[in-house]
């Protein structure tokens, strides 16, 4: 057998083997997600969201019942792909856990957990600028940017995120644009 053909062989072999494994992945980002497996896991998602938005002198993540508005965001308003990738990451996420630590994410310490947001965050990272925003269109969000997006977003906008997690004035006089804040003031809600 002379080079030529070998190399050739060698191209045809490795091309098909990246049209398999990317015919693959698409498939498995547009397939219908497994909604079912996202509601069972309620309490890993309030955990979640509890690791990232903490109580401290003001309510949790959990408390401001977040798990609920991520479950119907997800559900409800995230494309196919992201939904996937979402539920894909849940299910990696408790692996990673029962690998590393032997246990459920709920069971973790805070620094286990905290530990593995930060993997997730890391391997979830997009690209800066215009290929990050074509990745996203294309690819979907990965599981933490979806994850981080929707916690906050479903903070601020709960009844204790907005009165007791923000500062909240039902009837805020005239608009000042810019005006500074004093030590310790909590940042405005939307109303």
């Amino acid at each position: 057998m002379n080079r030529r053909k070998a190399i050739g062989r060698i191209l045809i072999i490795s091309g098909g083997s990246i049209a398999a494994y990317s015919g693959y992945k698409l498939w498995d980002w547009n397939k219908s997600p497994d909604i079912k497996y996202l509601e069972s896991r309620k309490e890993l998602i309030a955990a979640l969201a509890e690791t990232i938005i903490p109580a401290t002198d003001s309510p949790g993540a959990k408390e401001a019942g977040v798990d609920e508005f991520i479950i119907t965001m997800v559900k409800d308003c995230t494309e196919i792909k992201s939904q996937n990738k979402f539920i894909d990451g849940l299910k990696e996420l408790e692996r990673y856990c029962s690998s590393s630590f032997s246990k459920t994410f709920q069971q973790c310490t805070l620094q286990q957990q905290q530990q593995t947001l930060k993997h997730f965050e890391e391997r979830g990272k997009s690209y800066d600028g215009i290929i990050g925003k074509v990745e996203n269109k294309f690819f979907g969000k990965s599981f933490f940017a979806t994850l981080k997006s929707h916690t906050a977003d479903g903070y601020c906008t709960s009844e204790a995120g907005a009165t007791k997690g923000l500062s909240y004035l039902f009837i805020p006089g005239k608009y000042i644009g810019c005006m500074p804040m004093q030590q310790g003031q909590k940042t405005w809600a939307i109303h």
